[in-house]
């Protein structure tokens, strides 16, 4: 068996297999299905200051080889995260990190402090794909500026390590990349959801309640693939690759691409074992190919 260990900031993972936040719960939902333990980390919902109901329903729609969401972060806040969640997760034996996002600088950071406080939670995902409310709605993702302004606030807030989310829906993503680096960023994930609608046309009215949404699955996988490309070219700290990873096939794509690890998210619906079935996949694939370490082929893409 190959050596699967990779490194992300602070953080030593099993394997290069993690989950993607809003499509695993907390990870205690799938503990019926496989051993949380066998993955390399696992991302929970989203997690706001403040509790958030959510956007209207419905805010989920199937499209052709995908899904749209428009869940809108429901969650009941940071404090009841730490006081009710944490207990139940706390000792599970994998890199357990917490997605978080916000409004406004002061909230993504306030937020981060408090989970900072948790002894066994060892990383935070900022979302930085969230409106801002400061800027007219404008998600702080799509510039430099916002985007920085964002991870500058927590990185002065919280002390272990920062992975920020990218989002796709922006003209040049490695300037965004860049740009978080500088900020404090000790590793990058991308991407995050594409904006999409879905129209119903016996009713002619959009599908969703709030007209948008974002777009996962598999549709959404050459376009991931081609960011990771680029942004791995553009910084010199860790990226974690997701977007439309159905299988191990698709998982060795990003690592070659020059992810150092991956998350699957919109596969969790249809198989709730693919996880532990991608790890395996990568598995059979080095020592298929004589490789002794998964970092063999972590950017090994060739011209």
């Amino acid at each position: 068996m190959a050596d699967l260990r990779v490194k992300i900031g602070g953080l030593d993972l099993k394997n290069p297999v993690m989950t993607a936040s809003g499509t695993f719960g907390y990870g205690l939902e799938f503990a019926d299905f496989i051993n949380l333990e066998d993955l390399g980390g696992i991302i929970v919902k989203g997690t706001t200051l403040n509790p958030r109901e959510g956007n209207p329903y419905p805010r989920m729609a199937e499209t052709a080889s995908g899904m749209l969401n428009c869940v809108g972060l429901q969650n009941k806040g940071v404090d009841y995260f730490c006081k009710n969640i944490y207990p139940q997760i706390k000792d599970i034996n994998t890199n357990m990190i917490v997605n978080v996002s916000g409004s406004c600088p002061e909230d993504y950071a306030a937020c981060a402090a408090r989970i900072d406080e948790l002894e066994n939670i060892p990383a935070i995902e900022l979302n930085i794909s969230c409106p801002n409310v400061k800027q007219g709605g404008m998600a702080f993702g799509v510039t430099p500026e916002g985007a920085a302004s964002v991870v500058k606030a927590v990185r002065e807030a919280y002390h272990k390590t920062l992975i920020v989310k990218l989002s796709p829906n922006v003209t040049d993503i490695a300037s965004i990349a860049k740009s978080v680096v500088d900020a404090g960023a000790d590793s990058l994930s991308l991407i995050n959801t594409l904006m999409g609608m879905a129209i119903d046309i016996e009713k002619q009215k959009p599908v969703l309640s709030i007209a948008t949404g974002g777009l996962s699955g598999p549709a959404v996988k050459p376009v991931a693939l081609r960011m990771v490309w680029q942004v791995a070219k553009a910084v010199n700290v860790p990226i974690i690759g997701l977007g439309g990873i159905m299988n191990a096939t698709d998982a060795i794509e990003f690592l070659l691409a020059g992810a150092t690890a991956i998350q699957i998210g919109t596969a969790n619906f249809i198989d709730p074992t693919v996880t532990v079935k991608v790890a395996q996949g990568i598995n059979e694939y080095l020592d298929k190919y004589g490789y002794s370490s998964v970092n063999d082929i972590i950017g090994a893409l060739k011209d």
